[in-house]
């Protein structure tokens, strides 16, 4: 086990220079993280955010453009993968198709000139730790998809790195394998306590893996904190945006009053706003923000609730044990009746099921402490 710290890393990818690109492509910009000795860090983000990038340059498969990448303290940057002491599994399983899963596993001990006795050793307790002793004589072709992931775990678990490497291991799966691999992935990074990089692009895999979870955008990180952490306090519009399913609804707002009686006017009506939330922006300077609201803060309430927002549904999705009812602002008294669909911005997550129907109207309530502010460049204000 060891930590890992990227120091103001930066990738670059030459291309053909041109005027939209003159100097390559920036994968990562002036990332700086660190994960802790036996921690699970979750990298995640959308699709060319730069994560798969930054696990390629720990495992020494990349060459950093600029800053450090430290293990277990030691600058690595000139170090070859072998040396590095670090394990990588893939998206895809690679597994040796003519090799039974024992000699898949100890195809990297052999490799390495390691005894019969001490690959006999680590073979035995990795197949133990992910249930493989009943699968070791069989071909690849003679597994199901989640045993495979789990050879292609042990292929990279029997050197005993000092670093574990997953590139979405659980893309190739299908939904109800991926819940139950991610949670034997979770259970043996806690008996194992190895220090574990996962990326994904999926926000429920990281939300309910990572100890800490790491959100990055355009090569940026945007934040770094713990999931319940992330979801309550989003840093940025974006993290509020892509963390939470439904995401959190954000809607473009105007400040109109500050003080105890902080409201923000969005096209649905006025919201009282918790005073702190607003913090120095007031109703004459610069008081264009961005609302969020999560789904499930919407309640169904009378049109004269405090904190009344009027809509009209556009469609629903009852679920069984909720409703999720997207919407749209309501038309306006002198609208044709053949004119353009509204936008359907905005989803409320409903316990129980509503018999709701699109075009007819809906009024709601929020909690005004549970309204988020930003400001146009995507900061928390507050």
């Amino acid at each position: 086990m060891a930590r890992v710290a990227l120091v103001h890393l930066g990738k670059v990818y030459p291309s053909r220079a041109s005027a939209r690109d003159p100097n390559g492509v920036r994968a990562l910009d002036d990332l700086t993280l660190e994960a802790a000795d036996g921690e699970l860090l979750v990298l995640v983000g959308p699709s060319g955010c730069g994560k798969s990038t930054a696990l390629r340059l720990v495992a020494g498969l990349e060459e950093a453009t600029s800053g450090e990448i430290r293990i277990a303290g030691a600058v690595v940057n000139d170090l070859p993968p072998q040396a590095r002491n670090v394990a990588m599994v893939f998206q895809d399983y690679a597994l040796y198709p003519h090799m039974t899963v024992r000699r898949n596993l100890e195809f990297p001990l052999r490799m390495r000139g390691a005894g019969r006795a001490e690959i006999d050793r680590r073979v035995a307790t990795v197949a133990r730790q992910l249930d493989l002793a009943a699968l070791l004589d069989r071909l690849p072709k003679q597994l199901s998809g989640g045993q495979r992931q789990r050879v292609a775990m042990g292929r990279a678990l029997v050197r005993e790195p000092a670093v574990s490497l997953l590139d979405e291991p659980l893309s190739n799966l299908d939904a109800k394998l991926r819940v139950e691999v991610r949670a034997e992935i979770g259970a043996l990074q806690a008996r194992t306590r190895t220090t574990m990089l996962y990326v994904t692009h999926d926000q429920v895999e990281a939300m309910t893996l990572g100890e800490r979870v790491a959100v990055l955008h355009a090569g940026r990180l945007q934040q770094v904190a713990a999931p319940r952490e992330l979801y309550d306090r989003p840093a940025s519009a974006f993290v509020a945006g892509f963390i939470g399913n439904p995401p959190m609804n954000l809607l473009p707002g105007r400040v109109v009053a500050n003080g105890d009686g902080a409201r923000v006017a969005v096209a649905c009506g006025t919201l009282r706003v918790a005073a702190e939330a607003v913090g120095r922006r007031s109703a004459t300077d610069a008081p264009e923000v961005t609302v969020g609201i999560r789904p499930e803060a919407l309640a169904r309430a009378d049109p004269g609730a405090a904190n009344a927002l009027r809509f009209e549904v556009a469609h629903v999705e009852w679920l069984g044990h909720e409703t999720l009812a997207h919407l749209r602002a309501p038309a306006p008294a002198d609208a044709r009746r053949d004119a353009e669909p509204r936008g359907a911005g905005v989803v409320a997550r409903l316990p129980g099921l509503h018999p709701l129907a699109a075009g007819e109207p809906l009024v709601l309530d929020v909690d005004p402490a549970r309204v988020y502010l930003f400001d146009r460049d995507g900061r928390a204000l507050g």
